[in-house]
């Protein structure tokens, strides 16, 4: 039920900022209606395919959620900056790498979280998902450091709530 009530109240909150004007005058009321109807046939189909729970509403983790994105920005600034000098010198001396990141024992969503994090920053992209973790491919090999994987996952878990599947 908790789930319910924040997708709907998501879903209010989406469609107010992005519909504009909040007045009832003019054609107004046909739009707020009609944004009312989807809003309740969305809620709908969603219990009705039995997928509202905390991966479909993740509302537990907003506040990590928000913070990880903050942490995420900035490491994609400096990969960014970590491009632009690997490409910019007068000779080109990259070595791609193919490597294996562990990813064992997180949830769905923190592996989703993390395989679209790696790709996300530049100079890496998550090429294949294996059953516990993702071959990565890298621009260059100062781009393959296991510490900063293992940041980036441990951050993801906290980010998509923590919860963990299996033992670890």
């Amino acid at each position: 039920m908790f789930y319910g009530i924040s997708l709907t109240a998501i879903l209010v909150a989406l469609w107010l900022t992005l519909s504009g004007p909040f007045t009832l005058s003019g054609n107004y009321p046909i739009v707020m209606g009609l944004g009312v109807i989807s809003i309740i046939v969305t809620v709908a189909l969603t219990y009705r395919m039995r997928i509202v729970d905390r991966e479909t509403v993740p509302v537990g983790p907003a506040v990590p959620l928000f913070a990880y994105w903050g942490w995420l920005g900035g490491e994609i600034v400096k990969a960014n900056l970590a491009v632009l000098r690997l490409i910019m010198k007068p000779e080109i001396e990259v070595e791609p790498r193919l490597v294996r990141v562990s990813a064992e024992h997180r949830s769905e969503l923190g592996l989703c979280v993390f395989a679209n994090s790696i790709t996300l920053t530049p100079g890496t992209v998550t090429v294949d998902v294996e059953g516990d973790g993702f071959l990565v491919h890298a621009l260059d090999n100062s781009f393959t450091d296991p510490a900063g994987f293992a940041e980036m996952g441990a951050r993801s878990d906290t980010a998509s709530d923590g919860k963990k599947t299996g033992a670890g």
